[in-house]
């Protein structure tokens, strides 16, 4: 692990600090004033350089907010921790100004002093982590017509900072499409920030977007940025817009108009050099018709609309889709790739996929972790999509006329377009799959599949038919229930009906961990 760099002229801060961060083993390197810091930058290799920064503001020969600005403009992705006297608030609020990722008052708890670069050590961990993933994935993948009409508008799209709106069903991969904009963009250089404006309380979102000032409302102790404000000079996506508060879409108005806006508790209005992208899988002319949304605003963010088809209507795209996610699943649970033979390809294209490419990477993932062998068969495939064979009358494992495996293909740059963004990887290892309702209505739909899985076990004289089944079955539903719940144990266990303990005991007999 890279070390943690203290810059301060007192050497007990600095010693305190040393002695604290070791007993965490976390690797300290020292300095005593900003030229010492800048010289070794320059001189430090990527893994040589810092993994967190802790800088206090006043030091003999330089200022530590100088040294944040010019090592933010060298190394944006490097959390800075400034220190600080309780008395000097103008100097706090300009390290949060200038893209510090907290500050430190002075004197501090060391405890809490220890927490808080823990904290930005994950922070930073999982931004490179992040910058890995995209770095090694392939670029978007589709052959189908209606996703180069996609390509053909990003590529046309690379040298403009027009305002773009994204619609598509949910789980079609709209982020995806805004990071491409982002990236093949004259801002490209800058932050592409995203939020679901669906996702968070209205009473929040105010202040999410536009940032607060310090005592604009009960536990406001310092000023915040918001997100337009962390997008300075780069994208801000904004997904799910339709879902918006009417009253929030006045405030978003004016910023697209005059390109002002005040934080939360503030008088001074602070200038957006933002490029907006807005998603959404509604029928925003509707909403406007039914008075939820604003007319104004909807010919604001509509200046250019980009449309992206659900996965039903790119079915030649599910063969190249499902290996190159099988791939990505393997590789990031550290396990052997498994590969699909034709008719389990051929059977995962009779199925509809209401939840888009999102949901097929999920059964993917679920491929990777439950299927027995390192070939999936027909059999392997979860009960939705065998459900949707068998409600197209196809028996379980039957064969079925498979078309010409297509060649892997990364779309190229038609028209002059630039290559596009990456297909998203998938958030942490430990994805909880989505587990959409099967194609045939009500529960006929799984238990004819069940059926079907336990008619062929039985056929082949397995004798552990109930095990694998039940192991199935519980791997599913707990799976669902982590997923319905993000992840979180206690909830899902509640609404499963079973004890913590339980679901704890489960995970780790599934294998689901």
């Amino acid at each position: 692990m890279k070390p943690i760099w203290i810059v301060d002229d007192d050497q007990s801060i600095r010693f305190v600090l040393e002695k604290a961060l070791l007993r965490e083993d976390l690797p300290t390197r020292s300095f005593t004033n900003p030229r010492e810091v800048l010289a070794a930058l320059e001189s430090a290799g990527d893994e040589d350089g810092p993994q967190i920064l802790v800088s206090d503001i006043r030091m003999p020969g330089g200022s530590g907010l100088d040294l944040l600005g010019k090592v933010k403009e060298k190394h944006p992705g490097l959390p800075v921790i400034i220190m600080t006297a309780f008395s000097d608030l103008d100097s706090a609020v300009s390290a949060f100004q200038g893209g510090a990722f907290e500050y430190l008052p002075k004197p501090f708890d060391l405890p809490k002093a220890v927490e808080l670069i823990r904290r930005a050590v994950e922070e930073s961990q999982r931004e490179e982590v992040a910058e890995e993933r995209m770095a090694a994935t392939p670029e978007m993948l589709g052959q189908a017509p209606a996703m180069q009409d996609v390509f053909r508008a990003i590529g046309r799209l690379s040298q403009s900072n027009v305002t773009v709106m994204i619609t598509g069903e949910s789980g079609s991969g709209k982020e995806l499409v805004a990071r491409a904009l982002h990236k093949h963009s004259p801002r490209a250089s800058g932050p592409f920030v995203a939020i679901n404006t669906a996702a968070i309380p209205k009473d929040l979102l105010e202040s999410e977007l536009f940032g607060h000032e310090r005592g604009a409302f009960t536990g406001a102790q310092t000023m915040r940025r918001g997100r337009f404000e962390q997008a300075e000079g780069g994208t801000l996506f904004l997904d799910e817009i339709g879902d918006m508060p009417f009253d929030l879409q006045t405030r978003l108005l004016r910023v697209l108009s005059d390109g002002h806006f005040y934080r939360v508790g503030g008088h001074n209005a602070v200038k957006a050099h933002v490029r907006v992208i807005a998603a959404t899988h509604q029928d925003l002319e509707q909403r406007v018709r039914e008075g939820v949304f604003r007319e104004d605003l909807f010919h604001r963010l509509n200046v250019i609309r980009l449309r992206l088809p659900a996965l039903r209507e790119r079915k030649e795209d599910v063969p190249m889709l499902t290996r190159h996610f099988l791939q990505q699943s393997a590789a990031q649970l550290g396990v052997e790739p498994k590969r699909i033979s034709d008719a389990a390809l051929a059977q995962i294209g009779l199925f509809s996929f209401p939840g888009n490419v999102r949901q097929l990477e999920n059964v993917c993932h679920w491929l990777t972790v439950m299927a027995p062998a390192q070939v999936i068969e027909p059999k392997d495939l979860p009960p939705e999509v065998m459900s949707a064979a068998a409600a197209a009358g196809v028996p379980v494992g039957a064969a079925i006329a498979v078309a010409p495996r297509p060649a892997p293909m990364v779309a190229g740059e038609p028209e002059g377009a630039s290559s596009v963004g990456a297909q998203a990887p998938l958030a942490d290892p430990i994805a909880y799959p989505d587990v959409l309702a099967p194609a045939t209505p009500g529960l006929a739909g799984w238990e004819h599949g069940l059926e079907a899985e336990a008619l062929e076990l039985l056929a082949a004289d397995r004798h552990d038919v109930w095990d694998v089944l039940t192991r199935r079955f519980e791997s599913k539903l707990i799976l669902t229930a982590l997923n319905n719940t993000r992840g979180r144990r206690i909830e899902a266990a509640q609404k499963l009906g079973i004890g913590r303990n339980t679901i704890t005991r489960k995970i780790q007999e599934l294998g689901l961990e």
